[in-house]
């Protein structure tokens, strides 16, 4: 599989869309806008786990939260969290690696739990964003609007939640028809209605069950489905809105990504955005030393159990090329190592 990877355009000439005029016809766009039926759903989905995480400030001191619930909560963050980093992101749209078919599907389910779309929507949506990245036709970049602190400002908004209920609808036809014609991805693509309520049911099965009571299955289903859904929401947006617009510019791009160092633990190493849109298909986005990459350790684990291979590790000598001019020297980096064998 390779993904789409254009370049965009420098930061000095980043490209909103055409304001006005007459409609254009894109291939990359269905013809069909989402129905209002989708848009109240995304609304609820955005909304009621949104609710839930302010409303978790005042309950965590000292009422309805237990161990067990946080134990839960972060088992379920780790797996739907790696499941959109690891699987979404790196494999499925970006090839960083190959995987054994049960890992592969494992991959697939456990992104689709984050419930952030199907799998083959999310890889569309993703492609379309390289392939425009902070130009017209990008899903979800923050200058779409213009440059100054007021356009900059409803950008921020759009791209982090506002990009959701937009009406065009990315094309899976033109973006990911490897996926489309995969029978496996497509299968748990359709089956995202029930990955989503498994998603929120689990929790509250197993908390119930743990505790043995009524309440540990309510306070589970709060902390550890809508409080957990809505923060992994969160830090997944903002790689499309805050690492599009602040940080550093460590290597050098044609589009606004940057990388953000305090979002790295929580993001899974997602948030070392500017590297990533350098070097897309590179399994390892914390290239630098000190750069903490959770999704990339755990590549290099299911590398070691066969379950992924030929991975795509940075290329020392390909990256320093890629760095700004006063940027530090370049860190200790892993160089790409031979694969082993599919099993």
């Amino acid at each position: 599989m390779t993904a789409t990877t254009d370049r965009a355009a420098t930061p000095e000439t980043v490209i909103p869309p055409s304001a006005g005029g007459p409609a254009r016809a894109r291939p990359d766009i269905n013809p069909e806008p989402s129905s209002t039926f989708e848009r109240v759903l995304v609304a609820t989905f955005v909304a009621v786990p949104f609710v839930a995480l302010v409303a978790a400030v005042p309950l965590a001191w000292g009422w309805g939260l237990g161990w067990h619930d946080v134990v839960i909560a972060i088992a379920f963050y780790l797996v739907s969290g790696l499941g959109v980093s690891m699987g979404l992101h790196r494999y499925f749209t970006h090839g960083s690696f190959k995987a054994v078919r049960g890992f592969k599907i494992a991959l697939a389910i456990a992104g689709s739990l984050a419930i952030e779309g199907p799998a083959i929507t999310w890889i569309a949506d993703h492609r379309r964003h390289h392939k425009y990245s902070d130009k017209e036709g990008d899903p979800h970049s923050p200058w779409r609007f213009g440059n100054d602190w007021k356009a900059l400002t409803k950008g921020l908004v759009f791209a982090h939640v506002g990009w959701l209920f937009d009406g065009d609808v990315t094309s899976p036809e033109k973006f990911c028809p490897d996926w489309l014609a995969d029978s496996d991805i497509s299968r748990i693509s359709k089956w995202f209605p029930w990955l989503v309520t498994s998603s929120l049911l689990a929790p509250a099965l197993i908390g119930g069950l743990w505790s043995m009571s009524w309440q540990g299955a309510v306070t589970a289903f709060f902390w550890a489905s809508l409080v957990r859904i809505a923060f992994l929401h969160h830090i997944t947006w903002s790689i499309n809105s805050i690492c599009h617009t602040f940080g550093k510019e460590e290597f050098e791009v044609r589009d606004k990504s940057r990388n953000v160092s305090w979002l790295a633990i929580l993001s899974f190493g997602e948030s070392w955005h500017n590297l990533h849109h350098a070097d897309p298909t590179c399994a390892r986005h914390g290239v630098l030393k000190g750069q903490i990459d959770i999704a990339a350790r755990t590549i290099w684990l299911a590398e070691k159990l066969g379950w992924a291979y030929d991975v795509r590790w940075p290329d020392e000598e390909r990256l320093t090329g890629k760095r700004t001019n006063d940027a530090r020297k370049l860190g200790s980096m892993t160089r790409r190592r031979p694969a082993p064998a599919p099993r």
